[in-house]
């Protein structure tokens, strides 16, 4: 049974509250999303502080980018977030966060992407039943050209069909879901991954 509208900006906001006080969203940095119909999503406003969030700070948009709800600002990354759900009609919510880990592990790696091996909770992610196995995580430079920068990231998307996640550099973390909870079920594995891997380049770097 499909989420009201109602019911789907309620689980942006708790997502919201959740991530704020992980210290993965601070202050008005993030976005959030659902899935609202075939053609539409639920997205946050811009400018909003993500743990004060209440059922007004979200807008309807279509899967072009264009607010549905006069008086409303989409979030300057809408099209990252319309980008997803055109290419997979599976995915019901998507999370954007800025993260201290996924900002400086970012930065730190000079590939365009990251390999994890070996963690039981790879698991965690869709798809994923073992720890051997190998995850791919790309990593795109920041660009305030958003339609550019969704150009850099199509290709890839394109050419893995399993990809649950994408670092920008500098800048923070997309994952997404076939329901919220997926999706914030995948932030947590990731900020696990993100923080055992700058653990142990620190260790190796002694």
């Amino acid at each position: 049974m499909s989420l009201s509208r109602e019911q789907l900006a309620q689980e942006i906001i708790e997502v919201g509250r959740f991530l704020h006080a992980r210290g993965w969203s601070p202050a008005t940095s993030s976005n959030y999303s659902a899935r609202l119909s075939p053609s539409a999503l639920l997205l946050t406003v811009s400018g909003k502080h993500k743990g004060q969030l209440g059922l007004d700070d979200v807008l309807a948009c279509d899967l072009a980018g264009n607010g549905l709800e006069p008086g409303k600002k989409p979030s300057a990354e809408t099209l990252l977030h319309t980008q997803l759900y055109s290419w997979n009609p599976q995915i019901g919510a998507v999370l954007h966060t800025h993260s201290v880990n996924a900002t400086v592990l970012s930065r730190l790696t000079a590939e365009d992407f990251i390999e994890f091996e070996g963690y039981e909770l790879q698991k965690a992610f869709a798809g994923i039943s073992s720890h051997e196995s190998r995850l791919w995580v790309p990593i795109f430079d920041n660009d305030q050209d958003i339609a550019r920068l969704a150009a850099k990231v199509q290709p890839w998307l394109d050419a893995h069909a399993d990809c649950v996640g994408y670092l920008i550099r500098g800048h923070g973390l997309y994952t997404w879901g076939a329901r919220m909870s997926d999706a914030q079920r995948q932030i947590e594995a990731f900020e696990f991954l993100f923080e055992c891997e700058l653990k142990t380049r620190a260790l190796l770097n002694r």
